[in-house]
């Protein structure tokens, strides 16, 4: 496999490092979250281990910014025991929680499982369309060479429009993934905000070639 390694304490990362190429896996090494986002857009991981304390994120910010696109197992290490840190990491899409200090060899057996549960299709960190271009590992929008600015609902909508682009996305899947702190209460509010979009990224925001309706059933991304 090719594992990233995001982990700002060098010492453990070395080790991690030496143990994982001793069973004939490549390392990808990122001492910061920045880095970690970028290394795995660019890296393509068959697999993360994530630390959450580090430097520049939070690793749960790392792991909310890897699931808007990719589906790379995430294996999170972290000294934190707290169960409702536990929960909070494996409900932002973590595949394993492994506290420190741990067994390397338990910790190579849940990197194994993660593995074998992971969808092995690659990702593609950037969806192009003719009018703009959406980077889902750095959360950008850019359109004409600029990059556009949009509010967090808009964003959350575009991900995951983005993430099936070319098929058709439910309103009640939309309205499920939207759940949070800046989530619409009611269907009626994803055409306001679908509306919006099209305003700041269609060229003929009337009439759409991008941001569709697909009337009765939910919305597309086409390209």
């Amino acid at each position: 496999m090719r594992v990233l390694v995001i982990e700002d304490d060098t010492a453990l990362a070395k080790a991690l490092a030496i143990t994982l190429r001793a069973r004939g896996d490549e390392v990808i090494h990122a001492s910061g979250g920045r880095a970690g986002v970028d290394a795995a857009a660019h890296g393509h991981p068959d697999l993360v281990i994530l630390d959450l304390g580090l430097p520049d994120l939070d690793g749960t910010e790392v792991l909310i910014a890897l699931r808007g696109w990719s589906a790379v197992p995430v294996v999170v290490l972290s000294a934190r025991h707290d169960a409702a840190e536990k929960v909070r990491c494996l409900d932002a899409g973590a595949d394993d929680y492994v506290t420190k200090p741990f067994a390397m060899d338990e910790l190579l057996a849940r990197l194994r499982a993660a593995h074998r549960r992971a969808d092995s299709r690659p990702d593609d960190p950037v969806v192009a369309t003719s009018s703009f271009t959406v980077d889902l590992a750095h959360r950008r929008v850019v359109r004409n060479g600029e990059e556009v600015r949009l509010t967090p609902t808009e964003w959350r909508l575009l991900e995951v429009l983005a993430r099936n682009v070319g098929k058709v996305v439910g309103r009640q899947m939309l309205l499920d993934d939207l759940r949070g702190p800046h989530a619409p209460s009611g269907g009626h509010y994803l055409r306001v905000f679908l509306n919006q979009l099209r305003a700041k990224l269609e060229d003929d925001p009337a009439h759409p070639r991008h941001l569709l309706t697909v009337p009765g059933v939910g919305y597309r991304l086409d390209p």
